[in-house]
């Protein structure tokens, strides 16, 4: 759970406008029934799974953020979820200072942005509507790894601004980070204790490439749920500051 009182106003402010965001990405497509999965997957015929989607991923080179949507074998899917996003940002986009993990398989790649960075996995319904928020162990994705604190820094820097494949499904992929970022925070240190709780419970295996353990934390979401309770903390917010001057002090005169 969210704790409420740990996010400031600012950043209920920003949350807010995400929504508006989503909505509206989610709002331009349904009138065409259309959805943001559905962007990804137009023109590319049979849905394979596994397969990215689309082919090469997006990927921003100003920001250097990256995402793909791909599904599991039926049966290797919760129940009612029809695939998931993952979403990416690279070095030459992160902010200064951080480094991966000082892990001792590591092995700089030969291109520094290479090194990237995985950030949040969106679960998507059969009706296109984000359902799940989660982290993965290090071998789902081959990304590198860096710690909680490092990758919650890289969050505000996931942008995509450009067109292609979708403006709309571009638009709302950055505006749900922003939307659910509390929630992220909190799954991201999760994980990193999800980690720590399962290498110390499995001391002959290397926990990063043990395929006993491949969701490291997750959390159901609903994006209705999400914009009542930033409105519902936000007319908090606004009750918690002052509305009219301090009244005057008066002093007794001798």
């Amino acid at each position: 759970m969210t704790d409420w009182s740990e996010v400031s106003r600012e950043e209920l402010e920003a949350m807010a406008e995400a929504g508006r965001e989503v909505r509206l990405c989610q709002r331009v497509l349904a009138k065409t029934g259309d959805t943001v999965v559905g962007e990804l997957l137009r023109g590319h015929g049979t849905l394979f799974e596994w397969k990215h989607y689309p082919p090469g991923d997006v990927y921003d080179a100003e920001f250097h953020a990256q995402y793909y949507y791909h599904c599991h074998p039926e049966g290797e899917r919760p129940n009612g979820e029809h695939g998931h996003f993952h979403t990416f940002l690279r070095p030459h986009g992160m902010p200064s200072g951080l480094r991966p993990a000082p892990l001792p398989d590591f092995q700089p790649p030969e291109n520094d942005n290479d090194a990237l960075s995985h950030l949040i996995g969106i679960a998507m319904d059969v009706a296109g509507q984000p359902v799940r928020l989660f982290t993965t162990n290090r071998w789902v994705t081959g990304e590198t790894w860096y710690g909680a604190d490092d990758v919650i820094a890289m969050l505000d820097a996931f942008e995509i601004d450009h067109a292609r494949p979708s403006w709309p499904a571009n638009r709302w992929i950055t505006a749900m980070m922003r939307l659910f970022r509390p929630t992220i925070v909190g799954l991201l240190r999760e994980r990193d204790a999800a980690i720590r709780r399962w290498a110390d419970a499995h001391p002959d295996a290397y926990v990063y490439e043990d395929r006993g353990l491949e969701v490291a934390s997750q959390r159901p979401i609903s994006v209705e749920e999400q914009i009542a309770e930033v409105a519902i903390q936000l007319r908090g917010a606004r009750r918690r500051r002052a509305v009219l001057p301090e009244p005057p002090s008066f002093v007794e005169l001798l």
